[in-house]
Parts: C-alpha cells; sequence; structure tokens
C-alpha cells in the first residue's frame, strides 16, 4: 500500500493494486456529480443497506454540500475518516471510519459502500483493508469494528476475505431501511493483525 503523506493520518491518500488500482482519498464538494449519478443508479442495490432516520428524531434532507461540509467537519475534530473509493481514476463508493474515540479505547467502526457497476472484483475488501491498516500503523487505533446486517452476504462476503472474527450479535441496533435492525458484530484488534490486515487479502490460501 503506497500512502500519499506517510505518518498523517487524515487527511491523506492510500492506493493499492495494479488490476484495478484502488485509490482511497478524503471525499469533496467536487464529487457532487459522481456521487448523485451512483446513489441514483444503485438505489434498489443500496437502498436496504442505508441508515434511515427513527420515528421522533430530528433529521431533514441534507445537500451533499452540506454532507461533505459535516464529515469535514467531524474529520478535522478527528472523529472519523470519509474516504471516497476510486477504481483506476474513476469514483466507485465510500469507506468510512466513524465513531472514532480515543483515550483508553483507540476505537472505531468501519462502513462501507460500493457502485454495483464495480463490485465483483475485490474493491471493497482490498480498500476496508487498506483502511483498517491505515487506522492501526499512522492512526493510533487498536480496534475496529464492523456492524452487519445478517441477510447482507455481499458484505458478510467482506469480513470472510479479511478474515474478520465475529464477537457478537446485537437485536435492533441501527434504524435500516426505515426499521431497527438486528447486526451481527465483527471486530479485528492491531494484535490480531501485527502485518496488516492488507496482507491477509493478499497472501495465498494455506
Amino acid at each position: 500500500m503506497v500512502v500519499s503523506v506517510p505518518g498523517r493520518a487524515w487527511p491523506n491518500e492510500l492506493s493499492s493494486g495494479t488490476d484495478p488500482v484502488v485509490r482511497l482519498r478524503p471525499i469533496r464538494r467536487s464529487d457532487a456529480r459522481a456521487w448523485r449519478s451512483a446513489r441514483r443508479r444503485n438505489a434498489l442495490w443500496l437502498g436496504r443497506w442505508d441508515a434511515t432516520a427513527p420515528p421522533g428524531a430530528d433529521a431533514r434532507p441534507m445537500s451533499f454540500r452540506a454532507l461533505v461540509s459535516r464529515l469535514s467537519k467531524s474529520a478535522r475534530q478527528g472523529t472519523t475518516y470519509p474516504f471516497v473509493v476510486e477504481v483506476d481514476g474513476q469514483f466507485a463508493g465510500q469507506v468510512s471510519v466513524n465513531n472514532i474515540v480515543r483515550g483508553s479505547a483507540q476505537f472505531a467502526s468501519v462502513g462501507y459502500w460500493i457502485d454495483q457497476d464495480f463490485a465483483g472484483r475485490g474493491v471493497i475488501p482490498r480498500a476496508v483493508a487498506m483502511v483498517i491498516d491505515h487506522c492501526f500503523f499512522i492512526g493510533g487505533l487498536h480496534r475496529i469494528e464492523i456492524c452487519i446486517r445478517p441477510e447482507n452476504t455481499n458484505s458478510l462476503r467482506v469480513v470472510e476475505k479479511l478474515q474478520i472474527r465475529e464477537i457478537g450479535y446485537a437485536p435492533l441496533f441501527l434504524h435500516i431501511d426505515g426499521d431497527w435492525r438486528d447486526h451481527r458484530i465483527f471486530a479485528v484488534t492491531r494484535e490480531e493483525a501485527p502485518r496488516g490486515v492488507l496482507v491477509r487479502l493478499e497472501e495465498p490460501a494455506g
């Protein structure tokens, strides 16, 4: 993995692979057209996995410009790393490090989505591995958690490929696609991947 600015957690750019080349970089306002196009074309593909506002929540529709501003502010505060995924130079999705906790925890969660046009090429497993390694070796985090709905077989395949262990089950954990949904909880610590998660993905089985 190549890091644009060695030793800096954020903002930074990460790249890896040759077929395809996967590049991660901060989300920016100029992504508006590509982001909207991807979300519109993938509404059915992504909709059932998208977070929604529960009843009574004071949530209003947000413009892309406002979304980027909010994410950029959170990134400056050190609570999130909002990466865009590019495949061979094309906008392909997002991988976000969320809820970064420092102090004695040194913990965060990771979420992701990909344009269906780029699915099945190993892009998201590679991107997630790159982000986790960045969090461990540059960001100084100790534990990364990924929460997945039991029905989301594509996402479950990602953690399987990365050999991330399941640690629990959370009933009615997050409000997704209009209702509270159960989630399976997966986590990896730095001790479990001393050489990084990307190495697990790239090394041949056995």
